[in-house]
């Protein structure tokens, strides 16, 4: 099979995006869109959703992936309207601090269900949904580099995306037969709305010195690479977890020095 343009393609193709309502979901929502696929987001929050599927021309379904019951009834909703999904990517998600010693078990609970349980959820509904119509698929799992490496301060985050890092590749063995292709990115730092609010006038820069590429990024490399594990031209990738994060993986500790630029391993100073 030689290599074609048209095989980035998702025309015909519905596409599902959780979490789609804003930051890396919403980017990669509309990333998709602009490749074709009829788009539906699947997002908590009311206002988001709506607005966000007004902006991309998407269908949206106000849904709390968390809950089983809300995963069916937004899936029978998309079938019906737009036709059963084979892409799907499970990007909802949230963090907050859960040092070991002061982490209680909601807490450490409601990091499971916010970034773990619903990749389960959604893939396994979705899945079912392409075998009973015997369709082939795509579905990309969005996970963290903190999933493979350690993150003092945030252990149930971290160790949810392991998680999800593992479950994709377990996925992949089982959906290959049914032509299912279960893969993950794995993003550092990305230029968020949610993140640009956090930071300090004028750390973006110092930030993007973490990664060798020299500067933090953007949802739509998030979407690109996306739409790549989506389409045709990825039709040999699965179980792959793609590490969007401007090289910071590879680099395990080293870092541009703030002043000369150079590599610096570990703190200076």
């Amino acid at each position: 099979m030689s290599i074609d343009p048209s095989h980035i393609l998702l025309t015909g193709r519905v596409a599902v995006v959780t979490g789609g309502g804003a930051g890396i979901g919403r980017g990669v929502a509309a990333g998709l869109a602009a490749f074709g696929a009829s788009v539906v987001i699947w997002e908590q929050n009311p206002e988001s959703c709506a607005s966000a599927a007004e902006q991309i021309g998407a269908l949206g379904i106000a849904t709390d992936v968390r809950d089983g019951a809300q995963v069916d009834a937004a899936l029978a909703r998309t079938t019906a309207e737009l036709g059963m999904p084979t892409i799907l990517v499970n990007n909802a998600g949230g963090v907050f601090s859960s040092p070991i010693l002061e982490t209680s078990e909601n807490g450490w609970d409601a990091l499971y269900r916010a970034n773990l349980r619903h990749v389960f959820l959604c893939s396994q509904r979705v899945a079912r949904g392409m075998v009973a119509a015997g369709l082939g698929g795509s579905i990309v799992n969005v996970a963290s580099i903190e999933g493979v490496r350690a993150a003092p301060g945030f252990a149930a985050y971290a160790a949810a995306k392991a998680g999800v890092i593992n479950y994709t590749k377990t996925a992949a063995l089982e959906l290959a037969p049914h032509r299912i292709r279960v893969n993950a990115l794995a993003p550092d730092v990305a230029m968020t709305e949610g993140i640009r609010r956090l930071l300090p006038p004028g750390s973006e820069t110092r930030m993007g010195l973490t990664a060798p590429i020299g500067r933090p990024g953007h949802v739509d490399e998030m979407a690109a690479a996306t739409v790549f594990l989506a389409s045709d031209m990825a039709g040999y990738i699965t179980g792959q977890t793609l590490h969007v994060d401007g090289g910071t993986s590879a680099a395990a500790g080293w870092y541009h020095h703030p002043e000369s630029g150079d590599y610096v391993l570990g703190p200076t100073g």
